[in-house]
């Protein structure tokens, strides 16, 4: 069954919150539902300050484990411990090794606090790269990126009510974008630099313009902006994503 759905940038920054954006997390809501991709240590404050509520929260999906995309997972429990109660399950996808490192964080950042009560209602998703899964009603496909190497990082085309997004997650250049992009409705893509190109771990503008025309999809984003992008902004010639921003597929 088609139907719109809604996707809210909570922050399209960079690990640096380059000119004080905040850091990874895009709300998607549809009929079945709300799902948070990517969590930045920013989480809570932008979606209070767009008012999105995290109790309305039903899957979470993690593209990798560095801090500025899965960090806000330890508010995010918090907030479902004094703030939020959380009265139904919630599931967290991501890459192998996820769950643990999640506990792991929170009893770093709150060592006195037992999260047992939330704890029983989270369900942890191991996605493994290049295979399809069903996660909280969506179909979830994952490729792994050229971002990191002791860990998985992954890419994501998910599809909802009909539509379907397609999000790099971070990664350095791999074929695999355009596949995984194609014909996409909506394809959120990170451009953290402009300049330096030989940081091959992340895209760089001029790369993904060289490269524009083999992507398809309906619609073209690009996110997790850099200093250098910004700097650069006025030679950017696609659409690129700001904290706050709804976008309607």
């Amino acid at each position: 069954m088609m139907g719109s759905i809604s996707v809210t940038v909570l922050g399209a920054g960079d690990a640096f919150a380059s000119r004080g954006r905040f850091q990874a997390g895009y709300l998607i809501s549809g009929e079945r539902g709300n799902v948070l991709v990517d969590a930045g240590p920013t989480l809570l404050a932008s979606m209070k300050r767009t008012g999105a509520a995290p109790a309305d929260i039903d899957t979470v999906l993690i593209s990798h484990l560095h801090g500025d995309h899965f960090a806000g997972l330890a508010f995010l429990i918090l907030e479902y411990l004094y703030e939020s109660p959380r009265h139904r399950s919630l599931t967290i996808a991501g890459p192998r090794g996820l769950e643990q490192r999640t506990w792991a964080m929170f009893h770093a950042m709150y060592r006195e606090i037992d999260p047992a009560r939330v704890a029983k209602r989270i369900k942890f998703v191991v996605l493994e790269p290049h295979h399809k899964a069903r996660v909280g009603g969506m179909a979830v496909e994952s490729i792994r990126t050229p971002h990191t190497r002791r860990d998985v990082s992954l890419a994501f085309r998910i599809g909802m009510n009909g539509r379907t997004i397609a999000y790099s997650g971070d990664t350095g250049w791999t074929d695999e974008l355009v596949e995984i992009s194609a014909g996409a409705d909506l394809f959120l893509c990170e451009c953290t630099y402009y300049e330096s190109a030989e940081l091959t771990f992340h895209l760089n503008y001029p790369l993904i313009a060289r490269n524009q025309e083999r992507f398809t999809p309906g619609r073209m984003i690009l996110t997790h902006i850099g200093r250098e992008v910004l700097e650069h902004s006025a030679e950017v010639r696609h659409e690129m994503a700001t904290d706050g921003m709804m976008i309607r597929v």
